[in-house]
């Protein structure tokens, strides 16, 4: 190979290494250890532990009926955030963008709530669902305000979906944005001139031609969903009860409440991994297919 070759590929390790390393240092390293004590029952101090192979595993699918519940209500989460999320950033993205002087001013309203960290949106809606909305219905005599938003197992779940739309709908909004203004404005005007309505445009002309930035949101939506895990903490913890539990919540309390079982808690991530991983290559294929169908 010419010396001119090697010193290109060189330069290229040069810039690539440091950012490599850091990944593998805190990613690589640490996923591969998890999956090594997924087989073990390391509590995550003691130097000695044992090799009981897929015990963790068994025990997670048949005998941990929590881990199940948590698995379904995160399964439930999933669906409508990848439903309402996609759907209502759309919404505002056609919205914005049909606006002709007041684009910059709706793009950072709907935006702002993005660059506010989860968490600390959990407690602001916390404080809100527990006092403002409650006095508001006294003020104002709109009596379906006045609820347990966060005591009750069957409202807590949409004060979840709330908290977690606000923050989130706003990064999608800015792809489909994105998406939105690469399609030429030629052919929309092609379209209204040959008769067809504005929804008629927007299905058969719109739509095809941002089914990459769809991919995208859907991949982003899916896999930020099935890691919930700080809206949920900061606004019911799981509760009451048990009854908002999510996965990442059901591996916390394992690995740190539960008598420190590191290495159940790791089968359990192994588990979450290998679900999301099934969830995102049929998303993926799914969503490939269109695009070329598009």
């Amino acid at each position: 190979m010419p010396i001119k070759s090697y010193k290109k590929y060189f330069s290229l390790f040069t810039f690539v290494a440091p950012a490599f390393i850091l990944y593998a240092i805190f990613l690589l390293i640490p996923t591969v250890g998890g999956m090594f004590y997924s087989f073990t029952d390391w509590n995550g101090l003691n130097t000695d532990y044992e090799f009981i192979g897929l015990g963790n595993f068994i025990e997670a699918i048949t005998e941990d009926p929590d881990f199940i519940g948590s698995l379904f209500f995160t399964l439930k989460y999933v669906l409508f955030m990848i439903v309402l999320q996609n759907v209502f950033a759309l919404l505002l993205a056609v919205f914005i963008e049909s606006r002709a002087k007041s684009k910059g001013f709706f793009r950072t309203i709907f935006f702002m709530p993005n660059m506010i960290s989860t968490i600390i949106s959990a407690f602001m809606w916390t404080f809100v669902f527990a006092q403002v909305l409650p006095q508001l219905a006294e003020k104002t005599a709109i009596t379906f305000l006045d609820q347990a938003w966060i005591g009750d197992p069957k409202v807590s779940f949409f004060s979840i979906l709330t908290v977690s739309l606000w923050n989130g709908v706003g990064y999608m909004m800015i792809i489909y944005l994105a998406g939105l203004q690469g399609v030429p404005q030629s052919l929309k005007e092609a379209a209204l001139i040959d008769g067809a309505t504005p929804f008629q445009t927007f299905r058969s002309v719109t739509l095809p031609m941002i089914t990459h930035a769809i991919t995208i949101c859907f991949f982003l939506t899916l896999n930020g969903a099935f890691k919930v895990f700080e809206v949920v903490y900061g606004l019911t913890g799981g509760g009451p009860g048990r009854s908002t539990q999510v996965i990442t919540m059901n591996i916390f309390e394992e690995a740190f409440s539960n008598n420190f079982r590191y290495g159940y808690a790791s089968a359990k991530s192994v588990i979450l991994f290998v679900i999301i991983l099934i969830f995102t290559f049929i998303q993926i294929q799914v969503m490939k297919k269109r695009e070329v169908e598009a």
